[in-house]
C-alpha cells in the first residue's frame, strides 16, 4: 500500500469517495467492497447520551433483541433522557427486557450526566482515547460500547473494535493464515484512517453471508451491516 493519506481527525466524513479508494489498495478487502452495497456516512448524533444508552441495550444481544428492548425503553420513557431514566423504577427498567446488569448502567449513565461527572456534549471535542478513559470507568461501559459509541453516535472516522468477534470472524475470513494479535492490528492499522468504514463494510460482509447461509434472496436489498 502506498503512503498514508493525512492523519485522521475528529471530524466526520461527508462522503466515501476517499475512504474507499484508500481501502480499495488492500486487494483482500476490495474484492469484499466490490460487492458490499454503498453504505450510509455517518453522521453525529443529536442526542449522544441516547445513542450509549443504545449501545448499553445493545451489549450481547443481536440487532433485532436490541432494536426491540430500545423500542420498548422508548415507548415506555417517551424519551430516553437522563431524567427519564432515574424516574423510572429499576423493577419497571428491568421488566422491559433490560438485564439487572443493564438497569445499573444505564442509571449509572443518567448519574454521570446529572451530575457532571460526564459532559455528554463536550465529548465530541476528545480525542478517541479520551473519549473511551472518560466512559470506561463507569460500571458495565467497557472499550467495546466506547468503540459503538465513537463510530455511531460522535461519527469518528478511524475506529476499529477488536473486541467484536463478528469482526474478528472477518478478519479471520480475509486472512486465514495471519494469526490474532499484533498481526492482525499491524494489518488494520494500514486501513487508517478510514477504519471505522472498513468496520462497517466487514460487517455488512458478515450480514450477507448470513442470509446467504439461510438462503435469502439478497439482490436488490440492503444488507444488514451497522451492529447499532
Amino acid at each position: 500500500m502506498a503512503d498514508l493519506p493525512p492523519a485522521a481527525s475528529l471530524v466526520p466524513l461527508t462522503d466515501h469517495a476517499g475512504a474507499l479508494a484508500w481501502l480499495a489498495r488492500d486487494p483482500a478487502l476490495a474484492e469484499v467492497l466490490a460487492r458490499t452495497p454503498p453504505l450510509p456516512v455517518l453522521t453525529p448524533a443529536a442526542d449522544p447520551f441516547g445513542r450509549l444508552v443504545r449501545s448499553v441495550v445493545g451489549q450481547q444481544l443481536s440487532t433485532r433483541a436490541a432494536a426491540s428492548i430500545h423500542g420498548r425503553l422508548e415507548g415506555t420513557l417517551g424519551r430516553v433522557t437522563p431524567e427519564t431514566l432515574l424516574r423510572a423504577a429499576p423493577d419497571d427498567l428491568r421488566a422491559l427486557g433490560l438485564s439487572w446488569a443493564k438497569v445499573r448502567t444505564v442509571r449509572a449513565l443518567a448519574d454521570a450526566a446529572l451530575s457532571g461527572q460526564v459532559d455528554f456534549a463536550h465529548l465530541a471535542t476528545l480525542p478517541d482515547e479520551a473519549v473511551i478513559a472518560a466512559l470506561t470507568p463507569l460500571p458495565g461501559i467497557g472499550r467495546w460500547t466506547v468503540e459503538m459509541f465513537l463510530m455511531f453516535a460522535l461519527a469518528r472516522p478511524d475506529v476499529f473494535s477488536f473486541g467484536d468477534l463478528v469482526l474478528r470472524q472477518g478478519l479471520a475470513r480475509l486472512s486465514p493464515g495471519l494469526p490474532a494479535g499484533t498481526a492482525q492490528a499491524q494489518w488494520v492499522a494500514a486501513w487508517s484512517p478510514y477504519r471505522t468504514l472498513a468496520a462497517r463494510v466487514l460487517w455488512a460482509e458478515a450480514g450477507r453471508l448470513r442470509e446467504a447461509a439461510r438462503g435469502e434472496a439478497v439482490r436488490g436489498r440492503t444488507v444488514p451491516s451497522d451492529p447499532l
